[in-house]
């Protein structure tokens, strides 16, 4: 995997069980020097507390394309997904960008920007030929998928296994001389 371009991560959090503490991540990369941006898909805003995460980062969450009297925001010196859905693997492996996280990491290996993807699924949809098709097509790409951890698969606990999320992981893949 390349080298990280600049201190800036982008987190983008999809809506999955884990995603509620992705204030974890966040705090794991700030204090390895990061500045963090958090990118929400629509139905994660549902999920996490955008205020707290606002207030930690000092910077809005966003998930919607800015509007062109609004400032660009600095481009990422990388990316970290997760919890990444299957939705979101299976869309960023076709190349779709039907929303503003997905356009981001439509771009990304395109601009040599690191990728790191932590899925959260459940075993049927882990099971699934697209979605292990889609994992190879992004590893293919140089995007490195991180899914090898029973952790990753949603349970019928009350928690949905979320207690279990390897966000250390996350990092740790991104730029291994740092942990």
């Amino acid at each position: 995997m390349a080298e990280p371009q600049g201190d800036e991560l982008y987190i983008i959090v999809c809506a999955a069980g884990p995603a509620p503490d992705v204030g974890r991540l966040v705090a794991m990369a700030q204090e390895r020097g990061w500045a963090v941006q958090v990118v929400a898909t629509p139905p994660a805003l549902d999920f996490i507390d955008v205020a707290a995460l606002e207030a930690r980062t000092g910077r809005l969450v966003r998930s919607r394309y800015r509007k062109p009297h609004e400032p660009k925001p600095p481009r990422p010196g990388a990316i970290i997904v997760a919890p990444a859905t299957y939705n979101t693997v299976n869309k960023f492996a076709q190349g779709i960008a039907d929303t503003y996280a997905l356009g981001l990491l439509a771009e990304a290996p395109g601009l040599g920007i690191p990728v790191v993807v932590l899925p959260f699924v459940n075993s049927a949809l882990a099971a699934r030929r697209p979605f292990l098709r889609s994992i190879d097509e992004l590893r293919a790409e140089g995007v490195r998928v991180v899914f090898d951890l029973p952790r990753q698969v949603a349970t019928d606990e009350p928690d949905a296994g979320a207690h279990r999320f390897p966000w250390e992981r996350a990092l740790s893949e991104l730029a291994p001389d740092t942990v």
